[in-house]
């Protein structure tokens, strides 16, 4: 997996009652919202997945007793998020329907092996069987852990999207890691992709899309990631390139609740 770099991104480590405030936080954003993933470490167990804890006050009863009618229940209010602040969505990071019942939201980083092995071998049939047929949407986070050229991939990544060709690069960059993500690489990949170069490399220039990446770093190091590639799956914490079985068990399990 990979590992947290040398990037001047500080951790904040979350004690336990922070973790679950975070993680209740993020089973609302997701699930309510379609938004974040956040993420906790780990737990021990076989699978790797864990249900995220959603915390929303009782709906309350009105008592009346003179009144013939029944009681009518009031509104539920909305969960909150207590957790960082969520970076915004780019829904050019996305793939799927809106309407999907399951949604996997992904911390990646283009130079994380494991990263590129899921983009590779497990995320092709989870496109054919859950993505393109309206069933799973993803979205993607970044999470450049992995030092400078992660970084520099990252924000290329969103030059990339600025033209509609995020997943077009993503792919690209992905099936062939050997190399490095140097310049002369990030650009090959651009125009193999059909990018307009000349607008890449200016909006690469863009502080905006530093910005974009950083905010995802930082709200995965504040929620205590351990690294990638890390997954919610409708608020089931899932780590790791898996096997592929691994992760039809629990978009099964998601598509039934």
């Amino acid at each position: 997996m990979g590992r947290v770099g040398e990037e001047p991104v500080k951790q904040s480590r979350l004690g336990p009652r922070g973790r679950v405030v975070v993680m209740a936080g993020a089973a609302a954003v997701v699930l309510g919202a379609l938004a974040v993933a956040a993420l906790d470490r780990p737990s021990d167990s076989g699978s790797g997945a864990r249900s995220v804890a959603v915390t929303e006050p009782q709906a309350t009863v009105t008592d009346t007793t003179e009144a013939a009618e029944p009681p009518v229940e009031t509104a539920r209010p909305v969960p909150t998020w207590e957790g960082p602040t969520v970076p915004p969505i780019d829904t050019a990071l996305a793939r799927g329907v809106a309407s999907a019942p399951v949604t996997i939201v992904e911390f990646g980083d283009f130079k994380c092996a494991n990263c590129g092995r899921f983009a590779r071998e497990i995320e092709p049939e989870l496109r054919r069987r859950y993505i393109d047929t309206g069933v799973v949407r993803l979205f993607w986070r970044d999470f450049p852990a992995l030092g400078r050229e992660s970084k520099r991939a990252a924000i290329a990544g969103r030059a990339a999207a600025r033209q509609g060709k995020f997943w077009p690069f993503h792919d690209a960059l992905y099936a062939d890691q050997s190399g490095g993500l140097g310049e002369e690489k990030l650009r090959s990949v651009a125009a193999r992709v059909g990018l307009d170069v000349a607008a890449f490399d200016a909006d690469r220039r863009d502080p905006a899309l530093r910005k974009a990446v950083e905010q995802d770093f930082a709200f995965g190091a504040q929620l205590g990631m351990p690294g990638t590639p890390a997954f919610l799956i409708n608020g089931k914490f899932f780590f790791g390139a898996q096997p592929l079985a691994a992760f039809v068990e629990q978009i099964e399990k998601a598509r039934d609740e």
